[in-house]
């Protein structure tokens, strides 16, 4: 018998009005959806997507990066005064279009910070670090520094100098700024995090971790004294109780504060000479797995006030105390996720994202908790319907107290509703997600991709398989030399579940996966007989040669999620889609970026040939001005658009 759960949504349903983006064209792609209600195209889904990220915040004002679906680029915006009733509709600072985006570990982070009167940016291109002048919007080249990228900018209140994360052939140091020049303050190290100062400028903190771990896997908290010419001395290594994952450090006057997963969760924990004290005990985590430098989901408030994010079952929380003595309160419950918390004096700032509105800029009071939206927050898709995200969970075998959660979406039909009788007697087609990373997590935040499949009459899930962040130490760590079992073992049992409860057809269900997730939708179609059709989207289909071409920040991560190749009991033959690509008998699509540095196109060309010695004929799509992830609207709507082809043929 199939075990699991629906909770009840107590996600929001209001969809406020709002403006709604033009299509590009109109034309209607073939799929399931009959109906004659407004169905969203292929192109609104794709211009719709603003992704805000990086807010920073000063008395100069509050700042963050917007991504730009013509350009593909992350602008600057600015919002002029922090008081929300009286801030003005934001745009961006520069009149040039100034890409922003750190390289560092591929992924970057912290690529944007502010002093208090000058902002401080790495220009994507040349990975150079520019100080901006918001009173005349313009800026200056702050290094020339050739051949080297910067990441996780830090501002030093009291030493006035840029701290940053400078990476330059293979190898890292911690560094700061001075007259244009970097001066390496630690070094030795495989990889740094953004560094944190203390109030007095007196000490620094930061995080460091070795090969061939990645942040998630096992790291470590460094503290040091900053001497007067602003050197460090005595640079230690601070111990956590049990071997750990530490990330986010900040001062709380002289003591160090990190998020620490050593107890199980990603917690808030302060070491002092007299040890460490948890700060807050809840069994949830208050972070996610750090693939960028720069995260922040805890802050330090006056009088012994926080504010911290907790994640339970995909669902981000916001929890505020404004006093040592207050208690906690959640705030914001309209949202579902919460990244880049700032302070800036009693006001604090953060982006949070919900199940229907783009992401929302929001201001907080620190005394009183009140919040109030003062940017972003558009309606998606203004009066179109949108599917709303059901979150469940389910046990992987009956005997386990692990749990597999996500979210499911169906699909938007003509009619305004379906009975559940009819919806058990005529189940939809479903898509399956499997989320990147692998460590990474499925979020219950609006994703057009996903509304544009629910209105061609698909029903969609993203699942949160063993080994996705976001649930605890263990539950993350369980994927280690089982990728591409567990996850597909979690993936078919999700979608047995559903076909079970009537919210799903049997024989009519499909895979699909970005990056790992690719990795594990070829794993399903060839092991598993579950899926009647299997999409990657530039996924891993050779981990073998992945790791002869990786770049160094998951130079050991293959060897962590399969085991290392040279010992017996490894089987990466038999968990390598090219090398089982014979297995695969049913429809496949691909599609691929052609400047992809992490999956390199030859991994997508290999295996669609060798699937073609099968005698099949996959859908494969390459877009050469892409990398690994599409940020162009016209090609994220090209895509959409054949995927909704490819599911009507397959899945009818």
């Amino acid at each position: 018998m199939t075990t699991g759960f629906w909770r009840p949504v107590g996600l929001p349903t209001t969809r406020p009005p709002g403006w709604r983006i033009l299509p590009i064209e109109t034309r209607r792609t073939p799929g399931f959806f009959s109906g004659a209600e407004s169905r969203l195209t292929a192109e609104q889904a794709a211009q719709s997507l603003i992704q805000r990220s990086e807010l920073v915040a000063s008395r100069a004002g509050v700042y963050w990066l917007e991504s730009d679906q013509v350009t593909g680029l992350n602008l600057i915006h600015a919002l002029t005064g922090q008081d929300a009733e009286a801030a003005v509709a934001p745009a961006p600072l520069l009149n040039d279009l100034v890409g922003v985006r750190s390289n560092v570990n591929g992924y970057g982070g912290g690529a944007l910070c502010v002093s208090p009167d000058t902002l401080y940016a790495v220009e994507s291109t040349s990975q150079q670090i520019l100080a901006i002048h918001p009173a005349a919007g313009t800026y200056d080249a702050l290094t020339a520094d050739s051949g080297a990228c910067y990441g996780g900018l830090v501002w030093d209140e009291k030493g006035g100098r840029l701290l940053a994360v400078r990476e330059s052939a293979g190898e890292q140091q911690l560094v700061c700024i001075e007259r244009g020049q970097p001066r390496i303050l630690h070094q030795g190290q495989d990889f740094y995090s953004a560094p944190a100062v203390s109030a007095d400028g007196r000490q620094l903190a930061w995080v460091s971790w070795q090969l061939p771990d990645m942040p998630w896997v096992m790291s470590t908290l460094w503290l040091a004294e900053v001497s007067v010419d602003g050197s460090l001395v005595n640079a230690r290594t601070i111990p956590t109780p049990e071997p750990a994952c530490v990330q986010q450090p900040l001062f709380i006057d002289a003591s160090v504060t990190v998020m620490s997963d050593h107890d199980g969760w990603w917690q808030p924990w302060q070491w002092s000479e007299s040890g460490w004290r948890c700060l807050d005990p809840v069994s949830a985590d208050g972070a996610n797995a750090p693939w960028q430098l720069g995260e922040s989901h805890h802050l330090a408030l006056p009088g012994g006030g926080w504010l911290r994010v907790r994640f339970r079952q995909g669902i981000g929380e916001l929890w505020w105390q404004g006093t040592a003595d207050s208690e906690p309160a959640r705030l914001a419950e309209a949202y579902v996720d919460f990244r880049c918390l700032r302070r800036c004096g009693d006001t604090l700032y953060c982006i949070a994202r919900s199940t229907d509105r783009l992401d929302t800029v929001l201001q907080i009071q620190a005394g009183s908790g009140a919040v109030a939206a003062i940017a972003g927050g558009e309606s998606a898709f203004g009066d179109i319907r949108l599917s709303v995200p059901e979150p469940f969970s389910l046990a992987p075998h009956p005997d386990e107290s692990a749990l597999i959660s996500g979210f499911y979406y169906s699909p938007v039909t003509g009619a305004e509703s379906n009975s559940q009788a009819e919806s058990a007697q005529h189940p939809a087609p479903l898509v399956m997600i499997a989320h990147g990373g692998p460590t990474s997590m499925a979020y219950a935040a609006i994703n057009p991709a996903i509304q544009f499949l629910c209105h061609q009459g698909l029903a969609v899930v993203e699942v949160n398989y063993r080994g996705s962040s976001g649930f605890g130490r263990s539950s993350r760590m369980a994927l280690g030399g089982q990728w591409g079992v567990l996850d597909v073992q979690d993936m078919e049992r999700v979608a047995a579940f559903l076909c079970s409860t009537g919210k799903a057809a049997e024989g009519r269900v499909a895979i699909q996966g970005r990056s790992a997730g690719g990795y594990t939708a070829l794993m399903a179609m060839v092991t598993s007989d579950v899926f009647a059709a299997g999409v990657s989207q530039f996924g891993v289909s050779d981990p073998a040669g992945l790791r002869k071409l990786t770049h160094r920040f998951e130079s050991g991560y293959l060897d962590w999620l399969l085991g290392p190749p040279d010992t017996p009991q490894a089987s990466w033959q038999a968990r390598s889609p090219l090398a089982q690509a014979h297995r695969i008998r049913r429809p496949m699509a691909f599609f691929q970026g052609g400047q992809d540095p992490v999956v390199v196109p030859e991994q997508t060309e290999a295996i669609a040939r060798a699937i073609r010695e099968n005698g099949q004929t996959p859908l494969v799509r390459l877009y050469p001005d892409e990398g690994h992830g599409f940020r162009k609207a016209g090609n994220q709507a090209d895509m959409l658009r054949q995927l909704a082809v490819f599911y009507c043929k397959t899945l009818q």
